[in-house]
Parts: C-alpha cells; structure tokens; sequence
C-alpha cells in the first residue's frame, strides 16, 4: 500500500522536502508504527521526528498515534501550532 507523507513547518525545513509518497512495508498499521518506521530510515528523519513535539493528521483529520493507515491516502506530521 502507497501513501503520501507530508511534512510541514520545521519538519519540512529539517528533512529537506514537503512530502513524499512511501510504500507502506508489511506491519506498519498505525501512524505510531509509520513514525518509527521513518525514523528507522536514518537521518533525518530520525532528528526530525524524534520527540513528542510532532503531532499527526489522517487525511487532513488530526489523529493520535494509535490511528489507522490501512485506508488513508494522506498522512501529515506538523509540530505543534503557536500564534500570538
């Protein structure tokens, strides 16, 4: 199964490019799974996506680490929103 993975703000400062279209290897099944498994990549996506600061959309629906990608399209990693 294909996905596209976006990144946004620093996320996409860090790894170099705003998305990507990533072939799903077997027994990645939630969100939490695809973090790991691109961290496993190296860098850096491992720097970039380290840390509880990274927050996760579904399909452009904000989602825990425990969602399913089984049927998503799209998956978006973002650091948290600040304004003022």
């Amino acid at each position: 199964m294909s996905v596209k993975v976006v990144y946004f703000a620093r996320l996409r400062e860090a790894i170099g490019q705003s998305e990507e279209q990533v072939t799903l290897p077997e027994g990645v099944e939630t969100t939490g799974q695809l973090k790991e498994w691109l961290m496993a990549r190296g860098e850096p996506w491992a720097s970039a996506l380290s840390g509880k600061r990274v927050l996760v959309a579904v399909d452009q629906e904000h989602a825990g680490y425990d969602a399913s990608v089984k049927d998503a399209t799209e998956i978006a990693f973002f650091p948290p929103v600040t304004g003022g």
